[in-house]
């Protein structure tokens, strides 16, 4: 923020290019039968539907937080592993830019337990979205 309350972007532009990566997890809770169908729901496969929604949501990272760059991404990975309460997503994303990615992780990670959510609400309505947070980034120099 400036002297007079308003808010900025931050300029970045004289930051040198670094390999960045960002992995985030959230957890989706649900009954044990729930889990066992999420491949066979009546809207359809939540966790291939969850993975594409993912992958779409941290290319769009920018277009939804307000003051995020938008950044050339280079590696989105959304992996969903059913456990006996629920579902884990772990999101990864990779780039090479002057900002980090962690945004595009946590994005990413929310919107695909979101996609679970929703596709599996119409038979589960005690669901639980939760634990979101990021778990690493990292920043190396380009060689």
């Amino acid at each position: 923020m400036d002297a007079g309350g308003s808010v900025h972007m931050v300029d970045v532009g004289g930051k040198p290019l670094a390999r960045r990566r960002a992995l985030a997890r959230a957890r989706v809770t649900m009954a044990a039968d729930t889990a066992r169908r999420l491949r066979e729901l009546p809207k359809g496969d939540a966790l291939a539907t969850a993975q594409v929604a993912g992958i779409m949501a941290a290319k769009r990272t920018s277009e939804l937080i307000p003051l995020c760059h938008p950044l050339p991404l280079s590696l989105v990975d959304v992996r969903l592993d059913v456990v006996d309460d629920g579902v884990e997503v772990t999101a990864t994303v990779e780039t090479t830019a002057q900002t980090g990615v962690e945004m595009e992780a946590l994005v990413a990670a929310s919107v695909a337990a979101l996609t679970v959510y929703d596709m599996a609400k119409a038979i589960d309505k005690d669901m639980v979205i939760g634990d979101i947070h990021l778990l690493e980034k990292t920043k190396a120099p380009v060689e």
